[in-house]
């Protein structure tokens, strides 16, 4: 998803949030994300801007405290997070670590709606981080060309 630096600006807005050049910036490169970012990542996203790596660490935990961003992915022990627009809008549904390039990609959200049940796990099991490890389809690719 784009979104403008006007919109960036709007949103910090209504979060109750100073809309300082940091955060729109790092608010920016999780919503042009199609996968969730981890530090390191927003850092490459953002290139060779003059960007203080704590200011950017700090402005993705408020972000998060806020509810502007989640951590979707803690695989490797490395948050990865993933802008979410909404007030109470999370970013629930599984999410695939491949092992050899270490992606974290958002799988369809088929597959999330397929795992659904009743009873007393239903909540849990909504609400929990689900995540698959195993190889990506462009690594399974890659492999094959080698072979």
């Amino acid at each position: 998803m784009r979104i403008t630096k006007d919109k960036a600006r709007q949103l910090l807005k209504e979060f109750s949030l100073r809309a300082t050049a940091p955060r729109i910036a790092v608010l920016r490169a999780l919503a042009m994300s199609a996968d969730p970012l981890s530090h390191t990542e927003v850092l490459k996203h953002l290139g060779k801007r003059e960007c203080d790596p704590a200011t950017i660490y700090r402005s993705l935990v408020k972000l998060r405290d806020v509810g502007l961003a989640t951590v979707v992915s803690r695989a490797e022990g490395i948050d990865r997070y993933a802008f979410t627009p909404k007030k109470n809008e999370g970013h629930s549904h599984p999410h695939f670590l491949c092992e050899d390039c270490g992606r974290v990609a958002c799988l369809p959200t088929e597959l999330a709606e397929s795992i659904s049940m009743k009873g007393p796990w239903a909540r849990s099991i909504q609400k929990a981080l689900i995540q698959f490890r195993g190889e990506c389809p462009d690594c399974i690719d890659h492999s094959r060309k080698d072979r």
